[in-house]
């Protein structure tokens, strides 16, 4: 039997963790859904549902990983068996879609960093820039040579284990992208006329606030947190019976919403600084936000700071996806890990050019309800599969290990907090019927 790795330190795993749950969505959805539904009331609200729901699921992964120190199929397996470790294959399968378009998307981000640096961005019309976007992610071969850089990158990390690849990155990555969030917010907020944006996202007004900014705000704290698909409770099995996972999951918590409210003062003040509209949606980050660059001094240079800030996201998410599939083929098929991390990631990476494609010369593909295919990737995953994986794990917590979940909070100290209560009642009604408001607008019944 291989034996199973654990976490160096406890630091190590609150930033592999976070690293995990910071990706594109903080940095590059997050500004655009804050900026469409009213800046500063989706703030709160976002912050509000992180902290209760998508705190209390967090928690219910680690303590579901680190129970039965298995990956996501193995861990029902061992808890509970019968249909459980459907869930657990439920999140395997959404992690293995995830990555084979999110890589592709990432793999923007490194193009992007080279082009900030020849030039290819000095435009100030957001028009040409939208031209050269869409030229860009049309062609056949760039964005796939782009695609496997990246997945070359994730892989190179994963294959070196939990320690020595995971742990290691995390520590050298994660600091690397707040101390870039930092200089890039120092320089956008302190742009003529950047405090409107400053103001728009820090000044609630709830007579904005509709029934989709609470939808949106919802669907925002559960997916940005790496929920659903098993990444935490992957991670959890690495911890120690040492760990306070309370502890460790608000940790988590509050560095994923701390990225997050950083990306928004960073892109809106700059966005506001030259006039632009900060509801563009996905189009800010490759388009807005260049043509922004284009017109502040030194702007090559903050442009590459900022891609390469976005790469940096992508990456440290991508090692965690990568690692709820490789788990699980190192402890219940028995593959070595480089022989796992090497083969999954190539497979991935082949699952992700039809999705590359699907923005160019398959971009009329339509394969179910007029979706193209990067499209039904992201709608089995991110609409379907993330959504049951959660509701289902809440329920797994909050109904059939209950008992044993308030002990493996209590493993560190024997203490069960006054608390508990509390989180039972989330993971037990909440939490599943948030959730299952998603699944169902994800579903298009409303």
């Amino acid at each position: 039997m291989i034996k199973r790795e654990h976490w160096g330190s406890r630091l190590g795993f609150i930033l592999a963790a976070a690293g995990s749950a910071v990706g594109l969505g903080n940095i590059w959805k997050f500004p655009y859904m804050a900026g469409a539904n009213g800046g500063g009331a989706f703030l709160v609200i976002y912050l509000g549902l992180v902290f209760t729901i998508g705190l209390s699921v967090m928690l219910a992964e680690f303590v579901i990983g680190r129970m039965s120190e298995k990956n996501a199929i193995g861990a029902f397996a061992k808890l509970k068996g019968g249909l459980w470790p459907i869930i657990g294959v439920f999140g395997v399968a959404a992690a293995f879609i995830i990555l084979s378009f999110y890589s592709v998307v990432a793999g923007w981000t490194i193009s992007y960093m080279i082009k900030s640096v020849t030039g290819a961005l000095a435009v100030e019309d957001p028009a040409a820039l939208g031209d050269i976007f869409g030229t860009f992610i049309a062609d056949t071969t760039s964005p796939l040579i782009f695609h496997a850089v990246f997945m070359a990158l994730t892989v190179f990390v994963v294959l070196a284990g939990v320690g020595g690849g995971i742990e290691r990155a995390s520590k050298i990555l994660m600091p690397a992208l707040f101390a870039l969030l930092i200089v890039l917010i120092v320089r956008s907020v302190t742009l003529p006329g950047s405090m409107e944006g400053v103001a728009f996202l820090l000044s609630p007004d709830f007579s904005k606030v509709t029934w989709s900014t609470v939808s949106d705000a919802l669907s925002q704290a559960f997916f940005s947190l790496s929920l659903g698909m098993g990444a935490m409770i992957t991670y959890g099995s690495y911890l120690s019976k040492k760990e306070n996972l309370p502890g460790s999951a608000g940790w988590v918590t509050l560095l994923d919403s701390t990225v997050a409210v950083m990306a928004g003062l960073l892109i809106l003040p700059a966005v506001f600084a030259f006039g632009f509209d900060p509801s563009a949606g996905p189009g800010l980050t490759f388009i807005t936000l260049p043509a922004v660059f284009a017109q502040m001094p030194f702007g090559a240079f903050f442009a590459f700071l900022f891609f390469l800030l976005l790469a940096i996201a992508a990456l440290t998410s991508a090692v965690s996806i990568l690692e709820v599939v490789v788990a699980y083929f190192v402890d219940d098929r028995g593959v070595s890990r480089k022989s796992a991390a090497v083969i999954i990631g190539f497979v991935i990476f082949l699952l992700g050019i039809p999705s590359s494609l699907s923005m160019g010369v398959m971009g009329d593909v339509k394969i179910i309800a007029g979706k193209n295919f990067f499209d039904l990737m992201d709608f089995i995953s991110s609409s379907l599969l993330l959504p049951i994986g959660g509701l289902f794990i809440s329920l797994f917590v909050g109904w059939v290990v209950w008992g044993k979940a308030q002990e493996e909070i209590a493993a560190h100290n024997g203490v069960i907090p006054i608390w508990v209560g509390a989180w039972g009642v989330i993971v037990k009604f909440i939490a599943p019927i948030a959730i299952a408001f998603i699944l169902l607008k994800g579903l298009g019944v409303f």
